[in-house]
């Protein structure tokens, strides 16, 4: 998965980018076929100092791309909240496309049940 990373008014540490990378290695056992995250980390000092920090991170699959924005205090709980928000998206995308799969063939599964009757 390719990643794009942007800042704004946040210093990039390898301790930031090595946690980014963790949480996308995660989401990537999800979802295998994501093709590239956008994660944006900003700090506004004007905020409140429980609001500061903001994450936003899109992730690229095929179809919609899913999307997710936090603020936090900490940056690196509003990464993780990000992440879990993502996750969250990715788990009910595949339980959709389960569900259509399992009505498609419970369809099928009926209509042979039918013609042997018969």
């Amino acid at each position: 998965m390719k990643l794009i990373l942007s800042t704004h008014n946040v210093t990039l540490t390898k301790a930031i980018e090595d946690h980014i990378l963790g949480r996308l290695d995660k989401l990537e056992h999800l979802d295998r076929w994501a093709i590239d995250a956008r994660v944006t980390l900003e700090h506004d000092k004007t905020r409140a100092p429980e609001k500061q920090f903001a994450c936003s991170m899109r992730l690229g699959v095929r179809g919609p791309d899913l999307f997710a924005k936090d603020i936090e205090s900490d940056l690196y709980a509003a990464i993780d909240a990000v992440t879990k928000k993502i996750e969250q998206q990715i788990r009910k995308r595949h339980g959709k496309f389960k569900v259509s799969k399992h009505k498609d063939a419970a369809k099928v599964k009926a209509l042979r049940r039918a013609t042997v009757e018969e």
